[in-house]
């Protein structure tokens, strides 16, 4: 799904690019009005961490192989626009260390994977979840916006491609959305036992949702907050 250079001409990746600075431009703007200090280290974190698991793939049919896109992930614990900033670092970082995906076609991998997946599939997840903080329907959420943030995000590069007369569109969307469409239940295979994970030992970590702690999550509060009384 990274789309290295030469494949894309500029008729569609300057747009893509100017997309993609609104998009993250306008995700820093409400990050900085809702992020919470203690989401800070976590951020660092999640970006640690999307960034090993893409590096790990797993084989899924004729010889294709798929890798976590992360983007529910991130968003379901840091909000979409937190969720959005960690994936475009990760992507950039690949980018221009590891050459995974080309510089001009970077703007069209962000507006696909940060923007689409990772913002689209959270709102997803909201629709699935809604605010109750229900277990079932968080899992359930966290699910199906993962399988669907892969497909989007999947599809919106095949447009891309058949946008810039790689190959048609008849073709190359079904090929792509099929793919992923597989890649997208390892996706949610994988978030979904980390945030099942979550919500057992710090519901309290994620976004938006008015989860009660659990024992252990209660202690691990009363240990911060005595770290803090002590300091």
């Amino acid at each position: 799904m990274h789309i290295p250079d030469g494949f894309l001409t500029s008729a569609t990746w300057v747009p893509a690019w100017l997309l993609s600075i609104g998009g993250i431009g306008y995700s820093l703007k409400k990050a900085s009005q809702t992020l919470q200090e203690r989401m800070i280290p976590l951020m660092g974190v999640m970006s640690a961490f999307i960034f090993a698991a893409q590096m790990v793939n797993f084989p899924v049919m004729s010889g294709t192989s798929g890798h976590l896109l992360g983007g529910v992930l991130a968003a379901v614990l840091l909000g979409p626009y937190a969720g959005a900033i960690v994936l475009t670092c990760v992507l950039i970082v690949q980018c221009l260390i590891f050459q995974d995906g080309g510089l001009t076609a970077l703007g069209a991998n962000i507006f696909n994977m940060s923007i689409v997946g990772t913002m689209g599939g959270y709102g997803v997840y909201k629709i699935i979840s809604g605010n109750s903080g229900n277990r079932k329907a968080v899992l359930a959420g966290t699910a199906v916006a993962s399988w669907f943030s892969v497909v989007a995000a999947s599809s919106c590069c095949a447009i891309q491609l058949a946008l810039s007369d790689l190959s048609p569109l008849t073709v190359v969307l079904p090929a792509m959305a099929g793919v992923h469409a597989v890649i997208g239940v390892g996706e949610a295979m994988i978030t979904t036992v980390v945030i099942g994970f979550v919500l057992k030992v710090r519901p309290d970590l994620l976004y938006g949702l008015p989860l009660k702690p659990t024992n252990e999550s209660s202690f691990l509060l009363q240990d911060e907050n005595l770290k803090e009384d002590a300091l």
